[in-house]
């Protein structure tokens, strides 16, 4: 596929999963041998990735990304993204396990690499600012250790 046709698929999982919540649209946008590399390996990516999308709509029910700049080269995509949303719910995920809802609006910031094998995501390596996150939602912060 040419990077036009990626970025094009890039931009529909956003809005198909996370924008909408289509949960299934996993199953046809992700290889059956995808890695999240930010899961232990031999990790499910489609479920995962069906349960983290879950979490997240469930938390901030009105949850929205929007990507500010997204580059392709070869069989990959790397973008930039906001996302905002409502904390509305219960957040059971990672650091934010066990925060109830605060009624804060919030805005993190993302980075994301895809690589695509075909038409099917094939790779995927994400960051985020749970930081900011954290400090939005008024939670506490995880302590620092040096040494």
């Amino acid at each position: 596929m040419c990077t036009h046709d990626l970025k094009a698929l890039t931009m529909e999982g956003f809005e198909r999963m996370f924008n909408q919540g289509d949960v299934d649209y996993a199953d046809i946008a992700i290889a059956t041998e995808a890695v999240d590399h930010q899961e232990p390996l031999g990790a499910s990516f489609p479920p995962h990735l069906k349960k983290v999308v879950t979490t997240l709509r469930t938390g901030f029910p009105d949850l929205h990304f929007e990507v500010h700049k997204m580059i392709a080269e070869g069989d990959t995509v790397a973008c930039r993204s906001t996302m905002t949303g409502t904390h509305l719910g219960r957040l059971d995920i990672g650091p934010l396990a066990g925060i109830g809802p605060q009624g804060a609006r919030v805005e993190v910031s993302h980075m994301h690499m895809f690589r695509y094998s075909g038409d099917r995501l094939a790779d995927l390596w994400h960051v985020w600012d749970t930081t900011a996150l954290l400090r939005q939602l008024g939670a506490p912060m995880p302590e620092m250790r040096v040494g």
